[in-house]
C-alpha cells in the first residue's frame, strides 16, 4: 500500500551499504516538519530472536524519524499491546522523497527493554566492518556520538523523553 507524502500512509525504505534492505507501509501518526512518526505492523519475515527480545508477527512498531539527528527511535510492542522497549537505528537524518520516507542505516543500534534495566549497544562490529570511518570519517563520529548519547539518555532513565 503506498500513497503521497502528506497522506495517511508512507512507504518507509531502510538503505544499508547503497541498497534497499527494507521497504513497508506506515501509518503516518504526525509529521512536525522535524520528526516524522510512523506507525506499522512487524514487517521482518518471521520471527528475529535477539535472545533478549523477540520481534515477531503481530508485533507493532510506532516509530521516531528525525531529519535533523542521526538516529530513529522505535517503539515495540507484543500484539496484545504489551510494550516490549525500543530499537534504536543509527541513521542519517531521514529524507522524504516523493511517497517515501527514506533512511539510511549505520549498522549501530541500541536495544532498551520497557522497564529500563537491560540496554544492549547492538552490532559494533558490523560498524567497523563497515568501512565507513574511512569512507566518512565526519559520519562515523555522527553515527558513534548518537549511539553514546542515547545510551547515556537510557542509562539515566531519561530515554523517553526523546518521544514526549
Amino acid at each position: 500500500m503506498s500513497a503521497r507524502w502528506g497522506e495517511s500512509w508512507v512507504d518507509v525504505t531502510l538503505v544499508k551499504a547503497g541498497r534497499t534492505k527494507i521497504r513497508y507501509p506506515a501509518e503516518v501518526v504526525a509529521d512536525d516538519g522535524t520528526r516524522i512518526t510512523v506507525r506499522a505492523p512487524w514487517a521482518g519475515e518471521g520471527v528475529k530472536d535477539f535472545g533478549f527480545v523477540r520481534f515477531e508477527p503481530g508485533d507493532v512498531f510506532t516509530e521516531h524519524y528525525w531529519r535533523d539527528r542521526w538516529y530513529a527511535v522505535k517503539e515495540v510492542r507484543a500484539g496484545d499491546g504489551a510494550l516490549k522497549g525500543w530499537y534504536t537505528d543509527i541513521t542519517r537524518p531521514a529524507l522524504v522523497s516523493g511517497d517515501e520516507l527514506v533512511v539510511e542505516d549505520l549498522d549501530l543500534d541500541l536495544w532498551v527493554s520497557a522497564d529500563g534495566a537491560l540496554i544492549v549497544r547492538l552490532d559494533e562490529d558490523e560498524f567497523a566492518a563497515s568501512g565507513l570511518a574511512e569512507r566518512d570519517p565526519g559520519a562515523a563520529e555522527e553515527a558513534e556520538r548518537a549511539l553514546d548519547a542515547l545510551e547515556l539518555l537510557a542509562r539515566q532513565g531519561r530515554f523517553t523523553a526523546l518521544l514526549d
